[in-house]
């Protein structure tokens, strides 16, 4: 998921550390220490750091930090050895600068752009689905970090856009397990997976197979009325889906619709007038996700419209 889509983003920050100073002194092959002007130490970094000479820019912003370690240039030098690290990939590197500088300086006025640095060394780390999962659950933090702390940054707006994204992706995860479990005929286990999908990520395009998954495994252990009642969520939500149209099928398939194309109709308990609602059930409905959670609403018939409608 590598991208360095936000580079622009974190090279404004380098950019604005680095303006109003003077011309850069002549480059030196080695870092030997030798005691300079913070401003040409720093100017050289950042020449460096713009002709991409992130090995370099790393060696002589850290020398700003061992020469000149009280200064406001040690706290630039800081930030942008850690976006050096990130371009090199160091991202563990990158995040133990992120976290000094967010430690020693949570007030400045780039720590909402050390927040985000830090959560792309997560977000650019994020695996496919088939493995372990934890920089994306480590990304979702750091992102939410982002959004709860500077919400009207421009790293907060992109860092909801990639928060959806790392959704969509631990989605997948539970629906990968879940397809599993059920080739293997462990129908609980995947239930319970295909269960979380629709609790936890209802956003996600991964919610309306979830649910047609949920019905799947619940007919095949012959539980037919929690198998309704998941298509009834599912024809709500997502009546013109690919996922409606092959659960209409299974219905089908099982004997389950009538000589009018409509399924047999399942009548729930009456309840007082006053409490009726003419209202489908939907998403929010399924929130704990316990068998039998997914219900219509008392006194009506579970809707399952054909695949034309």
């Amino acid at each position: 998921m590598r991208s360095k889509s936000a580079s622009y983003v974190l090279m404004a920050v380098a950019v604005a550390v680095v303006s109003g100073c003077g011309s850069s002194g002549k480059e030196k092959k080695k870092f030997a220490y030798v005691e300079r002007p913070v401003e040409q130490l720093y100017q050289d970094a950042a020449a460096r750091l713009e002709n991409k000479r992130w090995d370099e820019a790393i060696e002589l912003f850290a020398e700003v930090e061992r020469q000149h370690p009280y200064s406001s240039w040690a706290r630039r030098a800081m930030l942008m050895r850690a976006f050096a690290r990130y371009q090199t990939n160091d991202y563990d590197e990158a995040v133990e600068a992120l976290d000094q500088f967010i430690t020693l300086h949570p007030g400045n006025k780039d720590a909402p752009y050390a927040y985000y640095l830090k959560a792309m060394c997560f977000y650019e780390r994020i695996s496919d689905v088939g493995r372990d999962q934890k920089n994306t659950d480590d990304a979702v933090k750091a992102l939410n970090d982002v959004i709860n702390r500077y919400p009207d940054t421009e790293y907060a707006r992109d860092s909801r856009l990639k928060r959806d994204l790392t959704f969509d992706h631990l989605a997948g995860k539970e629906m990968y397990i879940g397809r599993y479990y059920l080739k293997q005929h462990k129908h609980i286990a995947a239930i319970n997976r295909f269960k979380y999908v629709v609790a936890n990520y209802q956003t996600t395009d991964h919610a309306p197979e979830a649910l047609h998954r949920i019905v799947e495994a619940y007919l095949q252990v012959g539980i037919v009325e929690e198998a309704r009642a998941a298509a009834a969520v599912l024809g709500h939500n997502y009546p013109g889906s690919r996922w409606y149209e092959d659960t209409h099928r299974l219905f089908k398939k099982n004997g389950l619709i009538d000589k009018e194309g409509m399924p047999v109709a399942v009548v729930r308990k009456a309840r007082p007038e006053a409490e009726k609602k003419d209202e489908p059930p939907d998403l929010g409905k399924v929130k704990d996700l316990d068998p039998g959670a997914i219900v219509p609403p008392p006194d009506e018939v579970i809707p399952e419209a054909s695949p034309n409608q």
